[in-house]
């Protein structure tokens, strides 16, 4: 199977800045600050493992017209200079006096008039991955300009997907299905969570996985108390439930699904609930077409699963982060669109306080919706 190309032309990047510039002004604002990962490589493509480091702030500035600036430490600059940005402005950091502060309030006050309005990411799921002090500051240095929100600009770009952003998900989710039908190699009564957490990861970077930020599970007879847990070193036993949900990446995409296997011969009440889960996912797949919401779908699960209003969201955005907006909820009215790429994660709820979970990443295209993810079969698969 050959991979989609890596990267992405210049083309998608101009026009991703022409769409947030003809937003901007419609909105008033003068530039967006952009500050984080995803908003940086989303406009420049900038994509590096370097964010784990958390001394050095990376700042874009995104003009009224133009392509973005990028102002960032000079160890990012050879890397930037690869992508389409050229004017690349940088100082040497960490500068504990100045840490690029100054050049950015210089920068801003080059492209924003007197008077003007700078969008910054304000709602949910944003934050500004700089100091408090640092922010002071540049407010203060920027004289008579605001920073005031952004109107949502990049967050409400970023929920429809490019084809090429598609088969790059769509990459990541093929190389989760290879590693998910090899679990078998590394998962059965008496190995350790731990060591079947460790070989899968192993699994998915085999099968072609860049990196692979993101595995929880579970492990425990009858389901599992949470979805979000570390391995322990508790051995498998027979009976026993196994979860694994990995979130990797593949070019700079997730995918992000999971699968439950039974350790030996499943209870009917196991048989039952993956049965449940399947036919819930099922629902809201076929309900999942253009015009449809997001609290429709939460509305198809829940019928068929009673886990209510109080019971948080069952699925999610998904792409460049392992989960983004918008949220499979009652209160999210979204509506869905052409180029959307979702998670579906019902959950039910069985006996002493446990759980099982089950989740498929789609798209959804005019015509409907398409399963990224190979979609798991009714029964339970068994180790």
């Amino acid at each position: 199977m050959i991979a989609p190309t890596r990267g992405f032309p210049d083309a998608e990047f101009r026009a991703r800045t022409q769409r947030a510039q003809d937003l901007m002004a419609r909105r008033g604002l003068s530039a967006l600050l952009l500050t984080t990962e995803p908003e940086i490589r989303y406009y420049t493509g900038f994509l590096t493992r370097f964010w784990e480091s958390p001394t050095r702030p990376w700042f874009v500035v995104l003009p009224a017209q133009g392509a973005p600036i990028a102002v960032i430490p000079a160890i990012g600059s050879h890397l930037m200079s690869q992508s389409w940005i050229t004017d690349i402005r940088t100082w040497n950091a960490p500068d504990y006096t100045d840490d690029g502060i100054g050049l950015l309030a210089a920068t801003l006050k080059e492209v924003v008039g007197s008077g003007g309005d700078i969008g910054m990411a304000q709602g949910l799921e944003s934050h500004a991955r700089m100091p408090l002090g640092g922010l002071d500051a540049l407010r203060a240095g920027l004289e008579d300009r605001r920073i005031t929100g952004d109107a949502g600009i990049t967050s409400w770009l970023r929920r429809v997907k490019s084809e090429a952003e598609i088969e790059k998900i769509a990459q990541a989710a093929k190389i989760a299905d290879r590693a998910f039908a090899r679990v078998g190699e590394i998962a059965a009564s008496g190995v350790p969570l731990s060591a079947v957490f460790r070989k899968f990861q192993m699994l998915c970077l085999d099968e072609g996985a860049d990196w692979v930020p993101y595995l929880a599970g579970a492990s425990a007879r009858g389901g599992y108390g949470d979805v979000i847990s570390p391995a322990t070193d508790a051995p498998l036993e027979k009976g026993d439930v196994l979860m694994l949900d990995t979130g990797l990446v593949w070019d700079g995409y997730f995918c992000d699904f999971d699968r439950n296997f039974s350790i030996g011969d499943p209870s009917p009440a196991v048989t039952h609930a993956h049965h449940a889960l399947i036919d819930a996912t099922r629902a809201a797949f076929d309900l999942a077409h253009p015009g449809r919401t997001f609290a429709e779908l939460h509305s198809a699960m829940d019928c068929l699963l009673g886990v209510g209003a109080e019971g948080g969201r069952l699925g999610h955005g998904l792409g460049m982060q392992l989960t983004e907006g918008p949220s499979i909820i009652p209160a999210d009215t979204t509506i869905l669109e052409p180029g959307m790429v979702l998670t579906l994660e019902p959950y039910i709820a069985m006996s002493e306080g446990k759980i099982m979970v089950h989740e498929e990443n789609i798209v959804i295209r005019a015509s409907g919706p398409a399963y990224l993810s190979t979609p798991a079969s009714q029964d339970i698969r068994v180790l």
